[in-house]
């Protein structure tokens, strides 16, 4: 029996609710068979302040080899990868690999403010990976990191503009999250001729650790379905919504959306505006 395959190259958090782990709930709550190349572990040590372990070169790629050669899939995600060696390498293996569906999640800061991507790496991110990805989804800090802007977006208009501007830096579509606005929940989708403008209704919790990992994974697993871009990110916008919206607490610090609501509670619907772009 064929079964949907994604493959994501990120790191795992210990808490549960964002990286690898968000990734592979995602994937399964979508039908979608789920593989995992980590590339850190994201944990607090008690003792040193350590939060980021980075895990080796050859173990990443020996993940990657294993799931390519083994079980095949038919989109991949990158999330948190750290380096620039492990961004050069990653970019080589997604150009060998048999498929075109490529989710970037250019992830540099956690929920919690820890640095997940070295400051070296950024131009790296760039050149070498995002010009391989089917689409982009950074959130307003990182696309305004990826521009290099000193100045923060604050209105849907900039995420049109920052989505514009990202365009140019070789990806098929770039989604830029709305997540810190206030207002509506308000995502941008770019194609270079079309934006398109996704609405919901903004949800009031802080309990969204691990959204943005979840969001783009759930992209991923659209594309591996074989849906198309825009309907991949409706469908997500959907699930996602629903996680937040039935969201968990922990008893420290910001907890994650319940992956699980899609399915138990049902989705929401979301508005899409289509603006067409004169360049």
């Amino acid at each position: 029996m064929w079964v949907p395959r994604a493959l994501s190259i990120a790191g795992s958090a210990a808490r549960g609710g964002a990286g690898i782990q968000a990734d592979l709930k995602t994937f399964q709550e979508m039908g979608v068979f789920g593989l995992s190349s980590v590339t850190g572990i994201v944990a607090y040590h008690p003792y040193t302040n350590q939060n980021v372990f980075p895990i080796g070169l050859s173990a990443i790629e020996a993940q990657v080899y294993t799931a390519l050669r083994d079980v095949g899939v038919d989109a991949i995600k990158t999330g948190m990868l750290y380096t620039k060696e492990n961004i050069c390498h990653v970019a080589k293996w997604i150009e060998e690999a048999d498929t075109t569906n490529v989710v970037v999640d250019p992830v540099m800061v956690g929920k919690m403010d820890t640095p997940l991507l070295k400051d070296d790496a950024i131009n790296t991110l760039k050149t070498k990976l995002i010009p391989l990805a089917t689409i982009i989804t950074p959130n307003m800090p990182e696309a305004a990191l990826l521009l290099k802007s000193n100045q923060q977006l604050t209105t849907v208009d900039d995420l049109k503009l920052a989505a514009i501007e990202l365009k140019k830096l070789g990806s098929k579509y770039v989604l830029v999250k709305g997540g810190r606005l206030k207002g509506p929940a308000v995502d941008v989708l770019y194609d270079g001729e079309k934006l398109h403008i996704f609405e919901v209704q903004r949800i009031d919790t802080i309990h969204t650790n691990g959204a943005g990992c979840s969001y783009s994974a759930a992209i991923t697993a659209q594309l591996a379905k074989g849906k198309s871009v825009q309907e991949a990110v409706k469908e997500a916008k959907k699930f996602i919504t629903a996680a937040i919206r039935h969201s968990i607490t922990f008893k420290r610090g910001v907890g994650p959306p319940d992956f699980a609501a899609y399915h138990r509670h049902g989705g929401v619907g979301v508005k899409e505006k289509i603006i067409e772009f004169q360049k």
